[in-house]
């Protein structure tokens, strides 16, 4: 086997960003799921706070690692994939423990869909859950969908273009303080997001307040298009209310809307993700019919409980 080696960049190079995105394609295929995140997939290119290391024998890009610097109280983020045609020579436990040391004593690392492999590095280096990430799913002709509930006072729209750019990021900010990823959203975030091919306005939804048109809250959906032989599956993206509207069934009303569109374009399924402990958003979604499907779980060197609550 070659020698393999590892170094460190903060920004990748065009032909550097190619070739892990190459190198996650082909690790999707064989496993089933995403290596990394969409987040972790945005941050290849352009400026950002990520720090990248790169793992290559003989010249080539055989594992990568990111690592999203700890911030606002929140610990760092890795996240790591290992060429398929590459995995069981102890890559990944490589690139993960220099990642991790590199993020931290609290830093955690995500093994998306908890496969068999990142569990065995979990355990070679003496890791522990810190958290889970379900996905959940529901087929969306049976059970029937409800109807939209209404909420007093409050109107429900579609996004109406960079005007409602900045009320959706102090809602999201608002609704989501405690969490890691969501919470920290900018500009920049939804400009990437509305410039990707799956973009529809129509499929953003907003909540306002009908007397002085505030926003309350969002949901917005997604739609994956069909891909290797899978059929295209909606995506209940981000749903967010602001803490001072709740308790006035936003959540339902807004979820329900997005639910209602997604059936409408024909689709045969949803997906959403939530937090394991999230009592109160697994109680809501599992009244509209969702069931586990799938877990991520981040790994960290110390135990460390996660709770928060959705929007």
């Amino acid at each position: 086997m070659a020698a393999v080696a590892t170094s460190w960049s903060i920004r990748l190079t065009a032909d550097e960003e190619r070739k892990v995105r190459a190198l996650l394609s082909r690790a999707a295929t064989v496993d089933g799921t995403e290596p990394v995140s969409e987040q972790a997939v945005h941050r290849l290119g352009g400026d950002s706070t990520t720090a990248h290391l790169l793992a290559r024998a003989d010249g080539v890009i055989v594992g990568y690692a990111g690592v999203e610097p700890a911030h606002d109280g929140h610990p760092a983020m890795v996240e790591a994939a290992v060429d398929p045609d590459r995995r069981g020579r102890g890559i990944g436990r490589e690139i993960v423990a220099q990642a991790l040391d590199r993020g931290g004593d609290d830093a955690r690392v995500w093994a998306h869909g908890d496969l068999p492999a990142a569990r065995a590095v979990a355990s070679r280096l003496g890791l522990a859950p810190a958290r889970e990430l379900l996905q959940l799913r529901r087929r969306l002709a049976e059970p029937p969908l409800p109807e939209v509930p209404t909420s007093a006072g409050v109107t429900l729209r579609t996004y109406a273009g960079p005007a409602d750019d900045a009320d959706l990021l102090r809602v999201n900010a608002a609704a989501f303080d405690w969490h890691p990823e969501q919470g920290g959203w900018t500009q920049r975030e939804i400009d990437e997001r509305v410039s990707e091919p799956w973009f529809d306005p129509a499929g953003l939804f907003v909540a306002v307040d009908s007397d002085s048109g505030d926003m309350l809250g969002f949901h917005w959906t997604k739609v994956h298009p069909e891909a290797d032989g899978e059929p295209a599956i909606g995506e209940v993206y981000v749903v967010a209310v602001d803490p001072s509207a709740q308790g006035r069934g936003l959540g339902r009303l807004l979820t329900v809307a997005g639910l209602r569109y997604l059936s409408d374009r024909g689709l045969d399924e949803v997906l959403l993700y939530t937090e394991a402990d999230n009592d109160a958003a697994l109680h809501t979604y599992h009244r509209l019919a969702f069931e586990r499907y799938h877990v991520d779980v981040a790994y960290a060197r110390r135990a460390h409980t996660y709770t928060g609550e959705e929007g």
